[in-house]
């Protein structure tokens, strides 16, 4: 199956590898399914029916005016779950962005179909600094992202963010330059639109009343140098939150360790889902 309509009409590109209990992985900002590549190919031979699309806006699903809230993309989750058949039995992996969807599906959709969740290196559960959440990120940092986007996003993304993202340092990198350029490639074939309004929705949007209806075993990743999601703000704060979580910390990985700590995120994966 390459593409799903949802309910709202919009074509979203569909990759399912595999066969056995369904693993739906959720991508993050402002990559595509194909970030997932390398634990959907070891799910898939471990046994596991492994499910990652793109979102709404970017890879290769359609590009609608509206829908970049989480209200749709957690509708847009459930319409892809039901569509592949996979909504029974199924385990849910956010990254970044991607572990906002998990969180409203949660709370909207009262977690239908789910026995357990994942959040790698996510935004949850509030991302934006405020009065009562004094370790998150500046609504100055934010803006600072979105003029770099509509200024030269091209730039923005490979010489800027991708860098920040995969722990990029003056004289080390834990990354080739080919991933870099891979990474900005995959950007670049998201919509204008939807990368400033999905910048807007994972920074802006609050799911510290979402944490409560987390009523599955979920495993928390995160790198404690994320320069993107600062670890402290999330998911220490969604370890907290969450009844029944284990927080696992990648001491000194980045924002992007599905990368940098691949192997290791796949093995925590496959443990966590019992193989």
């Amino acid at each position: 199956m390459a593409y799903i309509k949802t309910r709202d009409g919009t074509d979203l590109f569909v990759k399912d590898w595999g066969s056995g209990r369904p693993v739906i992985l959720l991508h993050g900002w402002p990559l595509s399914a194909d970030s997932w590549d390398a634990q959907a190919m070891a799910l898939a031979e471990a046994g596991f029916r492994a499910i990652a699309y793109d979102r709404r806006g970017f890879g290769r699903s359609a590009q609608p005016w509206n829908g970049y809230d989480y209200d749709t993309l957690s509708d847009d989750l459930a319409d892809v779950m039901k569509e592949t058949g996979a909504d029974s039995d199924a385990t849910v992996v956010g990254f970044s962005m991607g572990g906002g969807e998990v969180a409203r599906y949660m709370s909207r959709h009262n977690g239908r179909g789910l026995i357990a969740a994942g959040l790698v290196s996510s935004v949850v559960p509030y991302m934006l600094q405020a009065d009562d959440n004094p370790k998150g990120v500046p609504a100055a940092k934010i803006e600072q992202i979105k003029d770099g986007i509509k200024k030269d996003r091209a730039h923005f993304f490979r010489r800027t963010f991708m860098p920040q993202f995969f722990g990029v340092g003056y004289i080390t990198s834990p990354v080739s330059d080919e991933v870099l350029d891979m990474a900005t490639a995959i950007a670049l074939m998201a919509g204008l639109k939807p990368t400033l309004a999905c910048a807007d929705a994972f920074s802006k949007t609050d799911f510290r009343p979402d944490l409560p209806a987390f009523r599955v075993p979920t495993l928390i990743i995160h790198g404690t140098s994320d320069q993107t999601v600062p670890i402290g703000t999330s998911a220490h704060a969604a370890a907290k939150g969450i009844a029944d979580a284990q927080l696992v910390e990648y001491d000194g990985e980045p924002h992007g360790l599905n990368v940098t700590a691949s192997d290791r995120l796949t093995r925590d994966l496959l443990t966590f889902m019992g193989r």
